[in-house]
């Protein structure tokens, strides 16, 4: 009997955590609509925000900030905008997304709701598919799409995205529009269809 329980208590445990190759237990990364907040709280790194879901910031940073690319640990937490961001997962969770996990996210002043997750077929407000657009750049960057990392370029200026994080309805307070960032936004509303 006791035997019995000492199995049950291994398989239980291996199920509920990963063994990490150091030896140390970690627990499987949970993803709810409490991961995201205000994207201004993340760190940026050029026109990007990034953040570590299991605390590890100091090395997502370094990836983000490396001019020669490189593997963004797990947790790693990029978005551009409030409304899309891409998580990464253990190693091995989804080998064709390089374990790259997509979110759709509707937010507003009570927080995030995740509107859609997954790996291939995450489409974002543009009607434009994460995953097609990821895959396209060069592996160094690890499916990081940056100017030059071999993505498609978006239907967006720097000012659009610059009005779109100064505007997350999710933080306390925005910082001050420039008289680009307006104009951008009267732009970014016509693209909309607004």
């Amino acid at each position: 009997m006791l035997i019995q329980i000492k199995v049950l208590a291994i398989i239980s445990l291996l199920f509920s955590s990963q063994m990490m190759a150091d030896g140390h237990i970690t627990k499987e990364l949970k993803i709810t609509d409490d991961s995201f907040s205000c994207i201004r709280d993340m760190t940026k790194v050029g026109s990007l925000y990034v953040s570590n879901l299991n605390g590890d910031s100091a090395a997502t940073i370094a990836v983000a900030n490396s001019e020669v690319g490189g593997v963004y640990p797990e947790g790693s937490l990029v978005q551009l905008v409030p409304t899309e961001a891409m998580v990464k997962r253990k190693s091995g969770f989804n080998p064709a997304t390089e374990d790259w996990e997509f979110f759709e996210l509707k937010v507003s002043k009570t927080g995030s709701n995740i509107n859609k997750r997954g790996f291939a077929d995450v489409v974002n407000r543009f009607g434009g598919n994460c995953f097609a657009c990821h895959i396209k750049a060069e592996k160094k960057w690890d499916m990081i799409c940056k100017q030059g990392h071999g993505c498609d370029a978006l239907p967006t200026t720097p000012a659009m995205i610059s009005l779109i994080q100064k505007t997350d309805p999710r933080c306390e307070s925005n910082e001050a529009l420039t008289a680009e960032e307006i104009e951008a936004g009267i732009q970014l509303k016509k693209l909309l269809g607004g």
